[in-house]
């Protein structure tokens, strides 16, 4: 782990609230890190230090002849926040403005024993960006291993979709790999063949999760996280074989009382 400055280069709207950004490191430092980690920004907000955590979204590249301006990219999806310290910051950051971060953190990441025969990956919101980051990885394991993995991604409508294109187009070029869209409110029309109506925990049974050959992923809105565990546990899953990390918005910073009058 360490501490790094970060200067923004591009950003761009993903949906509604959210918006992608990508970074370079500016200390010349490659970053190094496993799919799946997250960095820490950290910032001031009305005279308080603050630090609010990001999923790496990052796709590393294969290109070598790449490899030298993309290994210090680092991109994150941020959800604006009405009020929030966080949304403050970025929406007013502009390219070429530096910003202070440090990790990479966390654990939510592919483990090198694992030899399952298939992976249960869930997410809501930009809970999805761990998986974005994966997909080289997932690539690699589904040609090497013969391992199998099944994304169910739950957005409201498909305005929603966070990098849905790209995980549409990875499936598709990838056998091996599904692709499950769940719509809560209102779906595309025409639906997709692998597009499912409901909550993400809802699509769980359709794919009848198998206690001795399965490694599940949870990732985003708390609520999912839970009933996703609990649905899981009830198919008999083993607990270290369910693994979890869950987008908790924080309170907003207090602010320190004003000088009692003398």
């Amino acid at each position: 782990m360490s501490h790094f400055p970060l200067t923004l280069t591009a950003s761009r709207e993903l949906a509604p609230g959210v918006h992608h950004y990508s970074f370079q490191r500016s200390d010349g430092e490659p970053m190094r890190y496993l799919p799946g980690q997250f960095i820490q920004v950290h910032f001031q907000h009305e005279g308080v230090l603050l630090r609010r955590s990001y999923s790496i979204a990052t796709v590393p590249t294969q290109d070598e002849a790449a490899h030298a301006d993309t290994e210090r990219l680092v991109e994150i999806a941020v959800s604006f926040v009405p009020g929030g310290a966080a949304t403050a910051l970025f929406e007013n950051l502009q390219p070429g403005e530096e910003i202070q971060a440090s990790g990479p953190f966390g654990r939510f990441v592919l483990h090198e024993a694992d030899r399952n025969q298939r992976y249960l990956l869930l997410a809501t919101g930009t809970g999805v960006t761990p998986y974005r980051s994966m997909l080289p990885l997932i690539a690699e394991r589904i040609a090497q291993r013969g391992q199998r993995f099944v994304l169910l991604f739950g957005a409201r409508s498909p305005a929603e979709l966070l990098y849905g294109d790209e995980f549409q187009a990875f499936a598709e070029a990838t056998p091996g790999f599904v692709f499950h869209p769940c719509f809560s409110r209102s779906g595309r029309q025409p639906p997709g063949p692998d597009d499912r109506r409901g909550y993400v925990q809802g699509m769980l049974a359709e794919l009848a999760p198998d206690p001795d050959g399965d490694i599940a992923y949870l990732c985003g809105n708390p609520d999912m996280v839970d009933a996703g565990f609990a649905a899981l546990k009830e198919a008999g899953l083993p607990i270290p074989h369910i693994r979890r990390e869950k987008y908790v918005s924080p309170p907003a910073p207090r602010r320190p009382p004003p000088p009692t009058p003398a």
